[in-house]
C-alpha cells in the first residue's frame, strides 16, 4: 500500500469515521425513534411487535447503544454482535419477502442481502478489533503439509 494511503487509512479519525459510517443505519435509526418516540412505537406495533413502547426502547438502545461501543473502539465486539443480531431479527419480523408478491418481493430481497452483508461486516469488526494474542494460533498451510 503506497505510504500515503496507509498514513491516512492507519490514522486514528479515519477509524473514527470509518466506523462511524459502518454504523450510519444503525444510529440514525435510533436517533429518529428517540427524536420521534411516537412515530418508533408505530412502526413496532406495525410489525406486530408489542408492547411496542418496551420494544422501540429496547431497539433505541440496542441502535445506539452498539453503534457507540464500534465507533468508541470499546467493547467493540460486543456492539458489533448487538448490531449483527438485531438486523438478523429484522429479516422474519420486517423483511419477510418469501411471503410477498412481486415487484415488492424481489425489493425485499435486496433487502435482505444487503443485511447479510452488514451482518458480514460487523463480523469482520468484531474479528478485526479482537486482540492479536487472543487469536487462535492454528498452523500455516506449509506447516500442516510437511
Amino acid at each position: 500500500m503506497p505510504s500515503l494511503i496507509d498514513s491516512i487509512v492507519g490514522s486514528r479519525p479515519f477509524g473514527y469515521l470509518a466506523r462511524a459510517i459502518l454504523t450510519y443505519m444503525f444510529w440514525a435509526s435510533g436517533l429518529a425513534k428517540l427524536i420521534d418516540f411516537n412515530a418508533g412505537v408505530a412502526e413496532m406495533s406495525h410489525f406486530g411487535l408489542e408492547p411496542a413502547t418496551l420494544f422501540n426502547t429496547a431497539v433505541i438502545v440496542t441502535e445506539l447503544g452498539g453503534s457507540a461501543l464500534i465507533i468508541a473502539n470499546r467493547w467493540t465486539w460486543l456492539g458489533a454482535g448487538a448490531l449483527a443480531v438485531f438486523t438478523l431479527l429484522t429479516i422474519p419480523i420486517a423483511h419477510t419477502f418469501w411471503t410477498m408478491q412481486e415487484p415488492i418481493k424481489t425489493l425485499e430481497f435486496y433487502v435482505v442481502m444487503e443485511h447479510i452483508t452488514v451482518i458480514g461486516g460487523l463480523m469482520v469488526v468484531a474479528w478485526k478489533s479482537a486482540p492479536e494474542s487472543a487469536a487462535v494460533s492454528r498452523p500455516d498451510f506449509a506447516e500442516l503439509n510437511a
